[in-house]
């Protein structure tokens, strides 16, 4: 992709949204509801009960191009839901989507090109309903368009970021290479994609039109349609017998700084214990606030919105952090941390637009026990919910957390007996959901009935080390590279598996991407020895894994490590695979694992890929299988216990689409 093609001038640029009469529209395309861009009985019970109905823009009526399919990183179908979108490239071309069922209000998710230089441009988006009563939604690619080495950058000219790193792109260390290579700019683009909403006014009825059209004028050279959701947005909730925050300062319009009112609110509140109210209105906040057994409730997270710019400190702060920024955090464990918060009901919306690790700029934070976060829309933040125990008894649930710089939601260090369940997640620059046991074991944790579609880098569900923790009845799709859908790893300096980990009833969707630093696909679910062998009590039971890029199954470990850790014991029971472009099961490590009633179809290589830990001894792999009954379609019986099946990069045979089993 030329950079001519990425990049536009700084000026505005203008969509047209119309739900065009049925007497002006063309012969209209029935409406596709999707989920996942699959249909929705193949992920029925999986996944978040979200509000809205998807509809992918390739399914809808298009004078643009559809572009993709293409798993690809840094491309822009491969970043887009079910790896295609629509490309509108000149005045007039437009997507009509029809309406399924009634809705007042719609989500477009969205690619427009960066400024030449990197920080994005902004375009109004022009909305008519039946052809009447222009709204505009403002566009903007401020928050997207990322590039080159990990920490990425914002500017799509700059050199490599460590070019004492080994690349895929040259097969060597630029920096000790002789002449030096030349590497291509800009490097990597990546995290291309937006979303904005907007409220139409009115309720419509199934069957009216919504056009996206791009018009006459526009100096954009692209603009690139995903996706439209549509749902029904209730008023707004009215509390009377509240801290109301108006009565203590809150300016409503956006205009003067807030913070201070909420803190005023907040220390009322708890003194007459009363619950804070923030009535609809856009809020600027510009800090954290800290909160502690309080419980502060939006009128609908359509309705109540809390934003803040994103403020470099004088100085870092004692935890290393140089920017602050909007956030509701709890105190820091090693101060007690908080208890008794609750959050619910309005947006957060921060304005990160680089990954600094250190930055504490999240949308919700701290250590907060005996907690409930629920119905919240968190976007532009770093991390949406990042929390450093030793904390207990947290409820995450019902939330909507988009576009964001790296996680969705880290349980970082010693959170224990916590759930994290209906949650709906798009678009995050890391792990969308994440357990990091790092220095203390996470436990007695569960993730379920969670939707994660698109991560651009690393996983959807990341589970690091910890014990007793479940996993179950989630909906991941579309990872995009070096990650997959569900991870289990025993790295960045986790505390080991030790207890239970069951992942139950989880489907995954195009999952299985390509690792660039080892050049090879990974499995849909994947587990990872690295910094110790995994030999925990773990039970895989009920998955679905559909439409797997490379492998449906991986276990590995790293290459300088192969010899000492390894993962045994892990069972699979009652799997589906339903296409994969290479095996079913890849084992790259010692160890072990058991498998009953793992059914399989559209395989693209042999079932077993089986390389052990490289030795190739005449005894065999150094991992053996164990057929415990049951599995069709993929283990044949000259491959157990230990044959030797490796083939380390087999070509990739894309199957068919899913279908019902």
């Amino acid at each position: 992709m030329s950079l001519e093609r990425i990049a536009v001038g700084l000026v505005a640029v203008a969509i047209v949204v119309t739900v065009a009469a049925p007497a002006q529209a063309q012969p209209r395309t029935p409406g596709v509801e999707t989920v996942a861009a699959l249909p929705p009985q193949l992920t029925a019970g999986r996944g978040a009960a979200v509000p809205f109905v998807e509809q992918e823009a390739e399914n809808a009526a298009t004078t643009g191009e559809i572009i993709g399919p293409d798993r690809r990183a840094y491309t822009l179908p491969a970043e887009a839901s079910g790896r295609r979108a629509v490309r509108l490239d000149a005045p007039g071309e437009h997507v009509t989507f029809t309406l399924t069922r009634p809705a007042n209000a719609i989500t477009v998710r969205y690619s427009i090109p960066d400024a030449p230089t990197g920080g994005g441009i902004t375009a109004p988006l022009r909305v008519t309903v039946n052809g009447k009563n222009p709204k505009t939604m403002t566009l903007t690619s401020q928050y997207a368009w990322l590039y080159n080495q990990y920490p990425f950058t914002n500017d799509p000219d700059a050199g490599l970021l460590h070019p004492d790193w080994w690349i895929t792109e040259c097969s060597c260390v630029p920096a000790a290479t002789t002449p030096p290579p030349t590497i291509s700019k800009p490097f990597r683009p990546m995290h291309f994609y937006d979303e904005q909403r907007l409220l139409l006014g009115k309720t419509y009825r199934a069957g009216d039109q919504v056009r996206l059209t791009m018009p006459a004028g526009s100096p954009a050279a692209w603009t690139v349609i995903d996706l439209l959701d549509a749902e029904v947005v209730a008023p707004p909730r009215i509390r009377l017998a509240a801290a109301n925050v108006l009565a203590f300062g809150a300016d409503p319009s956006g205009r003067r700084d807030s913070a201070g009112a909420f803190d005023r609110a907040i220390a009322f509140a708890k003194r007459a214990k009363l619950t804070v109210y923030v009535p609809p209105g856009t809020y600027q906040v510009n800090r954290h606030i800290i909160v502690d057994n309080v419980t502060i409730e939006g009128a609908g997270n359509w309705h109540t919105i809390i934003k803040g710019r994103q403020v470099a400190l004088a100085e870092p702060a004692p935890d290393g952090s140089v920017h602050t920024g909007v956030g509701f955090y709890g105190k820091d464990a090693a101060a007690g941390g908080s208890k008794n918060v609750r959050l619910s009901g309005f947006t957060i919306e921060g304005d990160v637009r680089e990954r600094i690790d250190k930055d504490q700029v999240n949308g919700v934070g701290g250590a907060m026990s005996d907690s409930i976060i629920d119905g919240l829309y968190i976007r532009h933040t770093k991390v949406g919910l990042w929390f450093d125990g030793p904390m207990t008894n947290l409820r995450v649930t019902n939330n909507i957390i988009v576009d964001q710089i790296a996680d969705a939601l880290n349980f970082h260090t010693g959170v224990t007996n916590s759930v994290v369940a209906g949650n709906f997640v798009r678009n995050t620059g890391d792990d969308g959901l994440a357990m990091w046991s790092e220095n203390t074991a996470n436990s007695g944790n569960t993730f379920d009935h969670n939707t994660v579609q698109t991560p651009t880098l690393a996983n959807g569900i990341a589970i690091y080390g910890g014990t007793d923790n479940t996993v179950s009845n989630n909906l991941v799709a579309d990872p995009i590279r070096e990650g997959s859908g569900i991870h289990a790893g025993s790295r960045f300096g986790a505390e080991a598996f030790t207890g239970h980990l069951r992942i139950t009833n989880n489907t995954t969707v195009r999952a299985g991407t390509y690792d660039l630093n080892w050049n090879i696909g990974l499995g849909a679910i994947w587990f990872y020895a690295l910094d110790s062998s995994i030999d925990a009590d773990i039970q895989v039971t009920g998955d679905h894994y559909l439409d797997s890029t490379y492998n449906a199954i991986m276990l590995v470990s790293e290459w300088p490590v192969k010899d000492l850790y390894s993962i045994t014991g892990v069972q699979f029971t009652d799997i589906r695979v339903d296409g994969t472009g290479t095996s079913v099961l890849s084992a790259r490590t010692e160890g072990s694992a058991s498998f009953e009633n793992v059914d399989a179809r559209n395989v693209g290589a042999v079932g077993v890929n089986n390389c052990g830990s490289f030795h190739f001894t005449p005894a065999g792999s150094e991992f053996v299988l164990t057929d415990r009954g049951g599995n069709d379609g993929w283990l044949a019986p000259w491959m157990l216990p230990n044959t030797i099946t490796c083939d380390d990069r087999p070509p990739v045979l894309p199957p068919p689409p899913p279908a019902p089993w």
